[in-house]
């Protein structure tokens, strides 16, 4: 057991150390997530009179936010070289369409789920148990689109849910951490359901839930510490574009150590010295 925690503990050390040099390097994916919020309030503004059109403009909308958001996360672990704002202008249309089609192959179920609850009296209880689990078994569709070949959006939800039957302790260890003061709160349970519900409506690939999450967990942190409420909501929303692209970073190296290698690879590895 403590082999097992020693060997994570390294593994968390490494990727946070990775993750200081991308956001060296990646600091504009900060600046271009605060500019993409502003473009989909403007998106969201001219949606809403379009009824089912303004629908489908969100939806692309949000894809290609989510998808630049993606690529400059990418570039930010893979390239040796400084972000530029070339790179920002360059993201966009990038994974475009695997947004679309994961977002397309949820759409479906989950609105039949919505219909089908609706005049069940569990309704509420089994959209719940749902949400949570697309929330825990697509958590890494993120990584997967843009680090593992696929060629489908059901390849994604294979790779996804393949990836979290090995890796489900070392993955899921940091958000639980992350989440300690909101799920010891007063009524902390029924927050994280309400937060795994709304973020595992998108599997992850909703830009407003990519920025929900690090909001949640900054509140949480801030309440705990006992900063003043008024103070800490402007604290949360000024801090939440910097914690929500250090933890996709930060996904995207772990994902990176953990599909590179099994659990007992890496013990044999730590055990040796050959960690990276």
């Amino acid at each position: 057991m403590a082999d097992h925690l020693t060997v994570a503990l390294e593994l968390y050390r490494k990727a946070l150390s990775k993750t200081r040099q991308s956001l060296l390097r990646g600091w504009i994916t900060i600046i271009a997530v605060i500019g993409f919020v502003f473009l989909l309030m403007l998106a969201q503004q001219i949606a809403i009179p379009l009824g089912m059109a303004g629908g489908f403009l969100l939806g692309a909308v949000n894809a290609l936010l989510v998808g630049a958001t993606l690529s400059l996360i990418e570039q930010s672990i893979s390239y040796a070289r400084r972000l530029t704002l070339q790179d920002v202008l360059g993201s966009f249309g990038h994974y475009f369409w695997d947004v679309i089609g994961v977002g397309f192959v949820l759409w479906l179920p989950l609105m039949a789920l919505d219909l089908g609850t609706q005049a069940n009296p569990n309704g509420l209880f089994l959209s719940y148990a749902v949400m949570l689990l697309i929330f825990l078994l697509l958590n890494p569709a993120p990584e997967v689109i843009y680090q593992v070949r696929h060629d489908s959006p059901l390849d994604v939800f294979k790779h996804s849910y393949a990836f979290v039957m090995e890796n489900w302790i070392e993955w899921f260890a940091p958000i639980a951490l992350l989440l300690i003061p909101l799920l010891t709160a007063p009524d902390g349970l029924r927050s994280f359901f309400l937060l795994s519900r709304r973020v595992g409506r998108g599997a992850g690939l909703d830009f407003s839930q990519i920025l929900m999450l690090p909001f949640a967990v900054l509140g949480s942190w801030f309440a705990y510490a006992g900063i003043d409420p008024d103070v800490a909501r402007y604290l949360s929303l000024l801090l939440t574009p910097v914690l929500a692209v250090a933890i996709l970073m930060f996904r995207g190296h772990l994902f990176a150590s953990l599909s590179g290698s099994s659990r007992r690879q890496r013990q044999f590895a730590s055990q040796f010295g050959r960690g990276d």
